[in-house]
C-alpha cells in the first residue's frame, strides 16, 4: 500500500488514511443503510464509487433494489459475499450492523463520517476491537478518492485542521 503524503497530518489522520485506502483496494463493496431517496447523499456517493468501477451492494431492509442494484437486508445475505462494508448507518443502528459484518467474515469496516454525528458509536467500535479490526473512521469516502471534487478535497483539509489544533 503506497503512503498517503501531505505535511502537518496527525498521526491518527494518516492510519486512519491508510485504513482508507486498504479498504478501497476491496472491488466488492456493501453499502449498509444506503437510502432509498435517489437524492440523499449516499446515492452520490454510491454512484461515483459504481463510475469507478466498484461493484456496490446495497444493504437495506426496506429495499429491494437501488439504482438497479439487488439490496439486501443484511450484509451476511450478501451473494456473492461481499469484501468490505461501508457503514452509512446512524450511530444506534451501527452495532447491528458491525455485528453482521462479522457475522459474514467481513474484516473491512468503514464507519462512514460526513457532515454530523456519523455512523461511529461506543459500541460499535469496541465489537471492531473485540474482533481484532481496526475500522476506517472520521472520514468520507470522497476526502480520500483520488481526483475527487473541490469541495471533497475542502472538507477533508479542513478536517485535518481541526484535528491539529491544540486541546
Amino acid at each position: 500500500m503506497k503512503p498517503v503524503g501531505g505535511a502537518g497530518r496527525s498521526k491518527g489522520d494518516g492510519a486512519a488514511r491508510e485504513r482508507a485506502r486498504d479498504f478501497l483496494e476491496a472491488r466488492r463493496i456493501a453499502m449498509v443503510g444506503v437510502s432509498r431517496d435517489e437524492k440523499d447523499f449516499c446515492r452520490l456517493l454510491m454512484r461515483e464509487l459504481v463510475g469507478r468501477g466498484y461493484d456496490v451492494v446495497p444493504v437495506n431492509p426496506a429495499a429491494t433494489e437501488i439504482e438497479g442494484r439487488r439490496c439486501y437486508p443484511r450484509v451476511q445475505y450478501a451473494s456473492p459475499p461481499v469484501e468490505a462494508a461501508l457503514l452509512l448507518t446512524p450511530p444506534e443502528g451501527t452495532a447491528q450492523a458491525v455485528r453482521d459484518c462479522l457475522a459474514a467474515g467481513v474484516r473491512r469496516i468503514w464507519l462512514h463520517h460526513g457532515a454530523g454525528k456519523g455512523s461511529a458509536s461506543p459500541e460499535a467500535l469496541a465489537l471492531c476491537a473485540e474482533a481484532g479490526v481496526e475500522p476506517v473512521t472520521g472520514l468520507c469516502p470522497f476526502m480520500v478518492l483520488p481526483g475527487a471534487s473541490l469541495p471533497h478535497r475542502v472538507h477533508g483539509f479542513v478536517r485535518r485542521l481541526g484535528r491539529l489544533r491544540p486541546s
